[in-house]
C-alpha cells in the first residue's frame, strides 16, 4: 500500500477498538509524541513557556482527538446563550482548511479556501465577530482591537493551544470516543485521556464511552444531539423544502466532516433513501467531486455547503442543524457551568 493509501486508512484504523497490526510500526512514534506532549505541558506549568491572558475571559471548546466531533454547532449554542444572557461574545478559530496564517476577520462572503469552512459557517450563523489565525492569542487580540465591546471570547478548538489562557474548557466527544486510545500517530489522541481531569465539562455528541466517563467522573457531563428537519437551497436562494418532498427521488448525500456517518444517520432518521459519498474532513471540493450527482438531488451538511456553492451540477440542498443539550440528572447544565466560571471574573 502506498503512503497516501495508508494516510487515507488511518482514521478507520484509529477508531477500531483494538490496535490493528498495521499500526504497530507507529507505536514508537506515538510514545515519542506522548513524551513531547508531556514535556510541553511541564514547561508551561513551570513557567518556562508562558501563557497570555487576554483582557476578557476565554471559553475553549475543543477535543482530545483529531478531526471533527461537533464543536462548531456547540460553539454556536454557547454564543447564542451568552448573547441571551447579556454578554457580547466573539469567536476565534484556527481556520482549518484555509490558507490564512496571520489573523484576520471572517465575513459572510470570505473565501472558505482562505478562512476555512467552519469559521465561515460561524460567521454566517453566529451574528458575532469571528477572527481566525494560527496564533490564537493574536487572533483574540485582533478581535478585541476591532470590537472593544466584546466581553468574552469563545475559541473554536484550541484545547492544546496553551499559549492562550482560558477561563474554562469544554471537551467534546462524538460516538467514536477515543478509538484505540493511543496517541498520534498510532491512534487519534492529541493528549492522554487523563487530560480530561483538568477540563471543566464534557459534552457527548453520541453515545458516551465508559472508560472516558470514569476519567471525567468529577466533571459535569452533558448529552448533545444535532437537530434538523427542513432543507435550505445550497445556492443561497431563500428556498426551502421538507424531507417529505425529497422522498422517492434519486438522492445523493455527501459529508466532509469528522464522522460522515453522523450526517447519514440524520438523513435516515428523516426516512430518506440515498447513496452515501463520504469525504475527508475539511475536504476542498472541486466540481468533479460532485459530478456523480448530475442525475439526481445532492444533500450535504452546512460545513460542506459553504464550499460547494457554484460547484453543484444540479439541485442541491443543505440540512441546517442546531445543538440540543441535556444535562445528566443531578448535574449542572453546560451553560450553568459556563456562567459559574465567567461570573467569577467580572465582564470587561
Amino acid at each position: 500500500m502506498t503512503a497516501a493509501g495508508v494516510l487515507r486508512r488511518l482514521p478507520g484504523w484509529w477508531y477500531e477498538r483494538r490496535l490493528v497490526p498495521a499500526l504497530w510500526p507507529l507505536l514508537p512514534l506515538s510514545w515519542l509524541f506522548g513524551a513531547l506532549v508531556a514535556l510541553r505541558r511541564r514547561l508551561y506549568r513551570c513557567g518556562l513557556l508562558t501563557a497570555v491572558c487576554l483582557p476578557v475571559p476565554v471559553v475553549v471548546v475543543g477535543n482530545l482527538t483529531v478531526g471533527g466531533s461537533g464543536k462548531t454547532p456547540l460553539v454556536l449554542w454557547i454564543v447564542r446563550h451568552l448573547r441571551a444572557a447579556g454578554w457580547r461574545p466573539g469567536i476565534i478559530s484556527r481556520g482549518h482548511g484555509g490558507s490564512a496564517g496571520a489573523e484576520r476577520a471572517v465575513a459572510a462572503d470570505s473565501p472558505p479556501s482562505v478562512v476555512g469552512d467552519e469559521p465561515l459557517l460561524l460567521a454566517r450563523r453566529s451574528g458575532v465577530p469571528v477572527f481566525v489565525g494560527a496564533n490564537r492569542v493574536a487572533a483574540g487580540q485582533a478581535l478585541l482591537a476591532a470590537h472593544p465591546d466584546c466581553d468574552v471570547i469563545v475559541s473554536d478548538d484550541g484545547l492544546q493551544h496553551y499559549h492562550l489562557q482560558r477561563a474554562l474548557e469544554v471537551v467534546v466527544f462524538d460516538g467514536r470516543g477515543v478509538g484505540n486510545g493511543r496517541l498520534l500517530p498510532a491512534g487519534p489522541l492529541r493528549e492522554p485521556v487523563q487530560r480530561l481531569r483538568e477540563a471543566d465539562a464534557v459534552v457527548w455528541n453520541g453515545a458516551p464511552e465508559r472508560s472516558i466517563e470514569e476519567v471525567a467522573a468529577a466533571l459535569p457531563q452533558v448529552a448533545m444531539r444535532l437537530a434538523g428537519q427542513g432543507f435550505v437551497a445550497v445556492a443561497g436562494e431563500a428556498r426551502t423544502c421538507s424531507a417529505d418532498s425529497l422522498r422517492g427521488r434519486r438522492l445523493y448525500a455527501i459529508a466532509g466532516i469528522g464522522d460522515p456517518r453522523r450526517f447519514f444517520a440524520q438523513l435516515r432518521a428523516l426516512d430518506l433513501d440515498f447513496e452515501e459519498h463520504p469525504f475527508p474532513d475539511h475536504h476542498p471540493y472541486r466540481a468533479t467531486d460532485l459530478s456523480f450527482a448530475a442525475d439526481g438531488v445532492l444533500l450535504m451538511t452546512e460545513k460542506d455547503a459553504v464550499k460547494c456553492a457554484g460547484l453543484v451540477p444540479g439541485e442541491a440542498w443543505v440540512l441546517p442543524v442546531d445543538a440540543v443539550l441535556s444535562a445528566r440528572l443531578g448535574q449542572p447544565g453546560l451553560f450553568e457551568t459556563i456562567l459559574e466560571k465567567l461570573n467569577g471574573r467580572a465582564p470587561a
